[in-house]
């Protein structure tokens, strides 16, 4: 009895504390105990949540989250698909510079489905296909509801797992390739972390373009068959860390001119094999800190090879009031996944699976693809 009596009051407890802060979920407003017989409202909600910050298999738990009110500008979506991304599991951990107060629905990006809509919401109906466009927070969950321009629509020829991871990977690639540095056809760039699907993105964008890539890996087991992989994709050259412990590095390089750019989302000696490759002038872009090791640059560097370091940070590019130019590119970036010209690696898991999508993200079982939940 006494066992009962505490599961029912924590359950009170926990309504309460979901229904106080429920609009900081993805705009769900206190639900209403009198409402007009005309009221939209959406289906009752499953959704993964966190209430402190943690480490993510310790913090999130999956809950149910009652009907919502759809306002009168806003859409109701049934979510997709949704990835588990490096910056979700940062959010959580409370370490990522931008992130919802908590507690908070946790996701960042994805695909669904308009389910209904508001009274005065023109150009979107039931059943298009939609993305949050800026990504917006609070995708892991069954449905969302959001202001009508949060969401873009998309074609529906769209392959629903590219759609679901299309904004914070590929988006850095294209836009790191574009922002930095003029490229032309038949110049070329070189980059650590070219495993992760932003590297593997870079690859094909440029090859795409006719710009030679060199990618840095590495040392691991099955590292000739990571090479291989990369080179399907349109690397011209893989080499692994060791490889490149020579003293020039461009002797290794046949017929591909040294590199104008340079992308490092690793830091430490990885990205200084990096800088070893860079021409005269040439830049490094940051976009990631894997080995949570500084980067590191001689002043040899600076003073005879005039090198310059930039950071890119997708959500600060995001903030600058580019929503229609984030929408352009994503649909140009759609089509080539569509086309087969764009492609990575992902594992689809079912939504009642999370827990264990979100360990295989961690890393708590060696290197695996991206993880994406599939509603």
């Amino acid at each position: 009895m006494v066992v009962a009596r505490s599961i029912a009051l924590k359950a009170v407890n926990t309504a309460s504390l979901w229904g106080l802060n429920r609009s900081r979920f993805g705009g769900l407003p206190k639900v209403q105990t009198v409402r007009a017989l005309s009221t939209i409202m959406s289906p009752p909600s499953k959704a993964v949540v966190y209430e402190h910050h943690g480490p993510p298999d310790s913090v999130t738990r999956m809950i149910e989250l009652p009907p919502v009110e759809v306002q009168e500008n806003q859409v109701c979506v049934k979510m997709l698909a949704t990835p588990i991304n490096p910056s979700d599991i940062n959010r959580i951990e409370g370490v990522y510079p931008v992130r919802p107060q908590v507690p908070a629905v946790g996701g960042y990006e994805g695909v669904g489905e308009v389910y209904s809509v508001g009274s005065a919401v023109k150009g979107l109906s039931p059943g298009d296909l939609v993305i949050p466009s800026p990504p917006s927070s609070g995708t892991w969950q069954t449905y969302v509801v959001k202001d009508h321009e949060i969401w873009h629509k998309i074609s529906k020829h769209s392959p629903i797992e590219y759609a679901a991871t299309v904004t914070v990977n590929p988006l850095t690639a294209l836009r790191m390739l574009e922002d930095f540095t003029t490229l032309s056809t038949g110049d070329s760039i070189v980059q650590n972390g070219a495993t992760s699907i932003v590297g593997q993105c870079v690859i094909q964008l440029a090859r795409y373009r006719g710009i030679h890539s060199i990618s840095i890996i590495r040392d691991r087991a099955g590292s000739d068959e990571v090479k291989e992989r990369l080179k399907a994709l349109g690397a011209d050259e893989v080499f692994t860390e060791s490889q490149l412990e020579v003293k020039n590095v461009k002797s290794l390089l046949s017929n591909i001119p040294e590199p104008a750019l340079g992308l490092n989302c690793v830091g430490g000696h990885a990205a200084s094999l990096v800088l070893k490759f860079l021409r005269q002038g040439g830049t490094m872009v940051t976009y990631g800190g894997m080995s949570k090791k500084p980067v590191t640059v001689s002043t040899s560097s600076f003073i005879f090879k005039d090198l310059s370091l930039k950071g890119f940070w997708l959500q600060k590019w995001l903030s600058a009031d580019k929503a229609k130019e984030c929408r352009d590119m994503v649909d140009y970036l759609l089509r080539l996944a569509q086309e087969g010209k764009l492609k990575y690696e992902m594992e689809l898991v079912p939504f009642d699976k999370f827990h264990s999508a979100l360990e295989k993200a961690l890393g708590k079982h060696g290197s695996q693809p991206k993880q994406v939940i599939k509603f």
